[in-house]
């Protein structure tokens, strides 16, 4: 079975995911790390990045240089939307392969989960979701990040209630109870 964790910034996820892999003794994809890697890795999405940014986007020794990618994401709105086009399938394949090479179930994480079009690509998805001053605070420390950056962060991401229209599963992570939801969960019924 795959099980993707989504929710919004500061919700406490990566906690989540960390939990029920230990809980559940399965391995974690985390479609961030995995997308840094595929953009530094692939070929394909190295030629195609530079094909939309410009050679520019990677430096001389290869690395993705984050200055000029956030130059061309701000510069304007559509230009998002074309690196997720390019950057989101080829996360997508590469945890369908990876999910297909482990021996027991997995959990996928992913942050905008059913924005990028995985939503298919689990079995079952878990909403995780905290009050908003405590996510705002919580991406606030962990960022090092001003409460102005965080809320235009949050606006980006899908709403609340749109995610929960998808979930299977909806945990809330406030720090109370947050073990006790998780032992609860019947993910296999």
């Amino acid at each position: 079975m795959r099980i993707g964790i989504t929710g919004g910034i500061g919700s406490g996820k990566s906690y989540v995911c960390h939990i029920l892999a230990q809980q559940l003794g399965v391995p974690c994809y985390d479609c961030d790390r995995e997308a840094k890697r595929l953009m530094h890795a692939s070929p394909e999405l190295r030629q195609q990045l530079q094909a939309l940014v410009g050679a520019e986007v990677y430096d001389a020794d290869g690395q993705l240089d984050k200055a000029v990618m956030s130059r061309y994401l701000f510069a304007d709105a559509a230009h998002a939307a074309r690196v997720n086009a390019i950057v989101h399938p080829a996360v997508k394949a590469d945890f369908l392969a990876w999910a297909a090479q482990q021996t027991t179930d997995v959990l996928m994480e992913s942050a905008i989960l059913v924005e990028a079009g995985f939503r298919d690509a689990v079995d079952k998805l878990i909403v995780v979701e905290a009050p908003l001053e405590l996510r705002i605070r919580r991406a606030m420390q962990r960022d090092g990040a001003s409460r102005e950056q965080v809320e235009a962060r949050i606006r980006q991401q899908l709403p609340a209630e749109e995610l929960r229209k998808q979930a299977d599963f909806i945990v809330v992570n406030d720090g109370r109870e947050l073990a006790a939801q998780l032992r609860r969960l019947r993910i296999k019924d």
